[in-house]
């Protein structure tokens, strides 16, 4: 048993089980161990949870990087598009990535940021914006995950109508982007 087994195994029952029933205690019983021995790779729950975190993430985490020429706005789309995906993958996605640090991600973020400010956006706006679309997207999946057991709508009032999750989700996308652009073009800074 290493590490990785661990987070691995920790991931599966999540998705079986839901965030609320993980446990060290059931994921010792999955590996076939004595709970204390999760201990010298993990020590303590938080610890685990960060790296399921930090595992479940990797889809996002690996795509590419933006590239000179790429058009920013696209780019911003695309990225936001790709953490919610990811975050989408596993049960309760947006609850494990909640509130979790990503310090193995900071150079991937940085290089982000670099991206934006090379194209013009100017450096605290960039990082609003870049904040505002990563909490956006959490925010959304976390209500997404949640409607997850009645996707039909049959728990809502008559004439409540039943949430298109992804149409909701980029029309907000839209508007972050389009007051990130007035708020650039406003200061008078080349956006592109």
């Amino acid at each position: 048993m290493n590490r990785r087994t661990v987070v691995a195994e920790a991931l599966d029952l999540l998705d079986e089980v839901g965030l609320d029933t993980v446990s060290t205690r059931r994921l010792a019983k999955r590996l076939g161990v004595e709970q204390p021995s999760l201990y010298y790779h993990f020590a303590t729950k938080r610890d685990l949870l960060g790296a399921m975190a930090e595992a479940a993430m990797a889809p996002h985490a690996d795509a590419p990087l933006p590239s000179p020429g790429d058009d920013w706005r696209e780019w911003f789309l695309e990225n936001s598009r790709s953490f919610r995906r990811t975050l989408l993958m596993r049960r309760d996605g947006a609850r494990l990535h909640a509130g979790s640090t990503p310090t193995a991600d900071l150079d991937r973020i940085r290089s982000k940021m670099a991206f934006l400010v090379a194209s013009g956006v100017p450096e605290r706006d960039a990082q609003m914006a870049m904040l505002a679309a990563s909490r956006f997207t959490v925010g959304c999946v976390l209500e997404e995950q949640a409607d997850a057991d009645s996707p039909d709508g049959e728990d809502l009032p008559d004439g409540v109508p039943v949430l298109d999750q992804e149409e909701a989700f980029e029309a907000g996308l839209a508007l972050i982007l389009g007051g990130l652009e007035r708020h650039a073009a406003a200061g008078a800074l080349p956006v592109g």
